[in-house]
């Protein structure tokens, strides 16, 4: 299996000298599987060079699984170019929005108005399928068995389990650690601690063993107090995921737009001191666009 980056940063896209070695795009993943089917993790800014680098495929079936309807994981989608190519499909994997009561099929409704872009998506050459998936429940593709996972996000948020030949990954998309919304001297304190820790148990199972874990890690453990509630995690948080799951190796992504690349090397590398390696413990690596992994 493969796992290629093409946007790592959250929430804007940050192009420039000061993100040029790890990226400005925001969140794409590829992942192949061993018998070359494709799998596209988000859909944000870094799908446009992807969509670049699949020209030489075509035609093809491209699978989009979208973690959730934020703009840095779906601003990318109109500029996917095989879209405007007869005889490819795309194929868009996502969630029931509670809110406006529709599909994953709203992700491209909003986005193709006319008044902000200029190609509605009756003009798109290619085939365009929408499934909306359910949490816990599978769907094969291909040879990838795809289970989406309910994540804690301040929209519908899933995380992706992907399982292929015996190989697996797990993406959170955003995700911020549940936690409990009450003093602990509040009467109802302990009745919401049991569903945190219900929570927390389900989410650590479907990580379970994974070879890769990719997970949000915008903030440090000093930042996140002032963002606490916006639905994201830390390197902290991240690493005790994966060492409590048990995986091989944690790419940590959704790097903060206003951290340049030299200030993500030094908040790693604090990380790591902070949680030196002891035997059994995953391999921590920070996501870099352009990066390869294969396992």
């Amino acid at each position: 299996m493969k796992v290629k980056f093409w946007g790592v940063r959250g929430s804007i896209a940050s192009p420039g000298p000061s993100t040029v070695r790890y990226g400005g795009n925001t969140t794409c993943i590829e992942i192949r599987t061993d018998n070359n089917e494709l799998i596209i993790l988000d859909a944000g800014t870094g799908i446009f060079p992807l969509s670049q680098s699949l020209l030489t495929e075509l035609p093809f079936t491209a699978n989009v699984l979208i973690t959730h309807s934020h703009w840095d994981h779906i601003q990318g989608l109109p500029f996917f170019i095989p879209n405007f190519i007869p005889g490819n499909t795309l194929r868009l994997h996502g969630a029931f929005d509670p809110v406006s009561g529709k599909g994953v099929e709203q992700v491209m409704d909003v986005q193709l108005q006319y008044s902000y872009f200029p190609v509605r998506e009756a003009e798109m050459k290619a085939r365009i399928d929408y499934v909306t998936l359910t949490p816990g429940e599978s769907i094969q593709i291909g040879s990838a068995t795809i289970t989406p996972f309910m994540m804690n996000h301040p929209v519908i948020n899933f995380g992706y389990r992907i399982e292929a030949n015996g190989k697996s990954v797990f993406f959170t998309g955003d995700h911020e650690p549940p936690l409990n919304i009450y003093e602990d001297s509040d009467p109802e304190y302990a009745e919401y601690q049991t569903f945190v820790d219900a929570k927390t148990a389900d989410i650590l199972q479907a990580m379970a063993g994974v070879d890769v874990l990719i997970a949000d890690c915008s903030y440090t453990s000093a930042e996140y107090p002032a963002k606490r509630g916006w639905g994201h995690g830390t390197f902290h948080t991240s690493i005790n995921y994966a060492k409590q799951a048990g995986a091989r190796m944690l790419f940590c992504t959704h790097h903060e737009p206003t951290r340049s690349d030299d200030a993500l090397e030094a908040a790693f590398e604090q990380v790591l001191k902070d949680h030196p390696r002891q035997a059994g413990d995953p391999d921590y690596r920070l996501a870099k666009e352009g990066e390869c992994y294969e396992f």
